[in-house]
């Protein structure tokens, strides 16, 4: 194991990576511009990662070698003594501890690389985000509430003796579709708030563990709606964020860049949004006075839609009556308070909430 490196201003690197499971793995895998190409692959050896990180004498990233680098080195004709400064690039990619997972795995992506520096305002390596692992969700401390108790009418035979949430789509539940949307993006605490035949949605996931995820039911005793449902969390503790989602949608979008955008915009409640554009089937005419003076055939009209999908800061869910309250007033009642409101848009929704809207979710699935 290769021992921490010291520099002449006596300061180790820092040892507190954003991305790496293990908190010395930074300090493993770092040699100093001076080592050697054996130093380079026992320390590449040495952080499991596939990469040395190459710092100057004041501790600062200057390069990077993969094994890759090191064994073409030595095929070419390279003493494994030899020095490794000839062999670093003068470019290489690496990112601000500022820069979202998100964009991190598209830079990765967009240029193929296993591996990503992350470095500080003053060149400072502070972590490494890994291709392997960045893929993998991790383990998220936000919790997801779903709201699955409405009866469903709008359905009709359909809901008569199943919850709407449970309707099958593409041969799975709805709601089975929205908690591993959420499990596959890292949330491991799941809130189901029920009431219309609650034991069929109990029945089905039970405690959650076969969906890997942990499933708190949150029973209504009377209809509280999609705010006052919110109220069932009060006693719960929450440290972090909600993410809060209707139980009747079929939707897809980015969790951890919700959750992102929500945090950097420093907002209370931020609310998934929609564009939808409806079409007047008639030409229309504009008139100034009894004159024609514009005619305009079937024009569309395109607004921002509430999606059903929220993040909300815990306090806020304090200041929620236990009583029927629409999500509306909630956010409404933020805005009052001058407090931040944010939007984050839904790349793909339908609300399965009309036969014909059923209809066109199970057509595209």
């Amino acid at each position: 194991m290769i021992a921490p490196i010291h520099f002449d201003h006596n300061t180790e690197i820092d040892m507190a990576p954003q991305t790496l499971d293990d908190s010395q793995r930074l300090n493993r895998l770092s040699v100093h511009q001076t080592a050697t190409i054996l130093d380079a692959m026992q320390a590449i050896d040495a952080g499991v990662s596939g990469i040395a990180l190459v710092v100057n004498e004041g501790g600062k990233l200057i390069g990077l070698l993969t094994d890759g680098d090191l064994r073409r080195a030595l095929i070419s004709g390279h003493d494994i003594n030899a020095p490794i400064t000839p062999l670093l690039k003068p470019k290489f990619h690496q990112v601000s501890e500022a820069t979202s997972r998100t964009e991190s795995l598209d830079l990765m992506k967009a240029f193929s690389i296993g591996q990503l520096p992350i470095v500080d305002d003053e060149g400072f390596p502070k972590g490494l985000h890994l291709l392997h692992e960045i893929v993998q969700p991790r383990s998220l401390p936000n919790a997801a509430m779903i709201l699955a108790g409405g009866k469903g009418t709008r359905l009709g035979k359909i809901t008569q003796n199943l919850p709407k949430p449970m309707v099958q789509v593409a041969g799975r539940p709805i709601l089975e579709r929205i908690v591993l949307h959420f499990v596959g993006a890292g949330v491991r605490k799941i809130y189901l708030s029920v009431n219309h035949l609650a034991e069929v949605i109990e029945d089905h996931f039970q405690d959650g563990s076969r969906f890997g995820c942990e499933i708190t039911y949150l029973r209504e005793q009377e209809p509280l709606g999609t705010g006052g449902s919110l109220a069932l969390l009060k006693d719960q503790n929450l440290q972090a964020p909600l993410i809060a989602m209707n139980g009747d949608l079929i939707a897809e979008f980015d969790v951890q860049r919700m959750l992102e955008t929500h945090s950097e915009d420093n907002n209370q409640i931020t609310v998934g949004t929609r564009t939808y554009t409806h079409e007047v089937p008639f030409g229309c005419l504009q008139l100034k006075g009894n004159r024609i003076a514009r005619l305009v055939e079937k024009p569309a009209h395109r607004e921002i839609i509430n999606a059903g999908i929220y993040v909300l800061e815990p306090k806020v869910i304090q200041t929620v009556p236990l009583e029927f309250t629409p999500i509306t007033d909630v956010i409404q009642a933020e805005m009052d308070r001058n407090d931040s409101v944010g939007i984050y848009p839904i790349d793909s929704w339908i609300d399965v909430g009309l036969p014909s809207q059923l209809a066109q979710a199970r057509g595209i699935q």
